[in-house]
């Protein structure tokens, strides 16, 4: 089966992340057998330029992958139209988000995304929460199907890293530092209020981004004591799978989300979880797995870590490495290739 990706994001020389979840689900599905080709861009013009390099050569796909409704809809509705090639669409982006809302009603730009949207042949959000966000706003379409995203196999393996400092039990904050979003300045406070009681832990942020300078000064005014906050950067997927392996708790405070792939990685490692909850996360975190505590409530925050600060040890690691499985690349891969093959009969 040959397959066409379309989409904005994806990892480039300039940008490495950019669009990473993108490149799994491609990979997931190449893994399956797929012949898979890959538009990246944010232009039209180059998008309609790439796709003339692909005739040329005489491919041509027998379904498009849509990922994000953007201005390459327009490619993947005129091959519907002129080759009868069925399209699909997984979307990942926020800004259908109530608390994140970027789409505004009677505008041009939403009544495009509407008709790609209502021209697809499924729509796949990464999270039932986005799904219904989309609907509220009037998008129709004749398939609603949850897609997960896709976390690296080797975060599957048991690793032999060992921890350095036994005598500390380990939290792991991972994001791109964006404070609206990920509310990071909240995670220092709520450590600033529980190192007053007890500094039995330690805390590693992962990350950086345009307000990683602005957090960094924070911490330093909160007077946190000494070497209790590593602030270790960016870091490859393997050097990530190798941080969860020395983690006992995984944090994330964020103010809204879809699917954070932070989530599932958690998961497919065996590490408990404090997370807000918003967006997509009730999904995937359950009882089993960890706390869900109120965005923005610094008190919840509080407790629900000191809570598994004390009790993290009595979660079965193996048990939710297990119910991560659903992230893997075989499951995902085997469900996007189904989907594909359903739409072309």
């Amino acid at each position: 089966m040959k397959v066409l990706y379309l989409t904005p994001w994806y990892p480039s020389d300039k940008d490495a992340m950019s669009g990473l979840f993108v490149q799994k689900h491609v990979e997931a599905v190449r893994a399956q057998g797929c012949d898979v080709r890959v538009i990246h861009s944010l232009s039209l013009t180059d998008t309609w330029r790439q796709w003339k390099a692909l005739q040329r050569e005489g491919w041509m796909p027998d379904v498009v992958q849509l990922n994000v409704i953007q201005k390459q809809g327009l490619l993947a509705l005129w091959l519907k139209k002129h080759y009868g090639i069925p399209y699909v669409i997984i979307e990942h982006w926020t800004g259908y988000l109530p608390e994140n809302r970027c789409v505004k009603p009677h505008r041009l730009h939403t009544w495009f995304m509407k008709l790609i949207c209502r021209n697809a042949e499924a729509v796949m959000p990464v999270s039932n929460h986005l799904g219904k966000a989309m609907q509220d706003l009037g998008f129709v379409c004749k398939r609603w199907e949850k897609i997960n995203n896709v976390v690296d196999d080797f975060f599957f393996e048991k690793s032999g890293v060992s921890r350095q400092n036994l005598d500390k039990k380990s939290l792991l904050h991972i994001s791109c530092v964006d404070e609206a979003h990920k509310n990071i300045k909240g995670i220092l406070r709520v450590i600033k209020k529980i190192s007053k009681e007890r500094q039995d832990f330690e805390l590693s942020l992962v990350g950086i981004s345009i307000d990683h300078e602005e957090v960094k000064k924070y911490a330093e005014s909160l007077q946190l004591p000494s070497g209790m906050i590593h602030w270790c950067g960016e870091l490859t997927p393997q050097q990530v799978s190798e941080a969860f392996d020395k983690a006992d708790i995984f944090v994330l405070n964020s103010n809204y989300e879809n699917a954070p792939v932070v989530i599932s990685e958690s998961l497919a490692k065996g590490v408990p979880i404090v997370s807000t909850h918003v967006g997509g996360i009730p999904e995937m975190v359950n009882k089993e797995c960890g706390i869900l505590v109120k965005p923005g409530d610094d008190n919840e925050l509080e407790a629900a870590m000191e809570t598994l600060l004390d009790t993290y040890p009595n979660y079965d690691r193996e048990r939710i490495r297990q119910y991560g499985q659903q992230y893997a690349f075989s499951t995902v891969g085997k469900k996007l290739k189904t989907i594909y093959e359903e739409v072309c009969r």
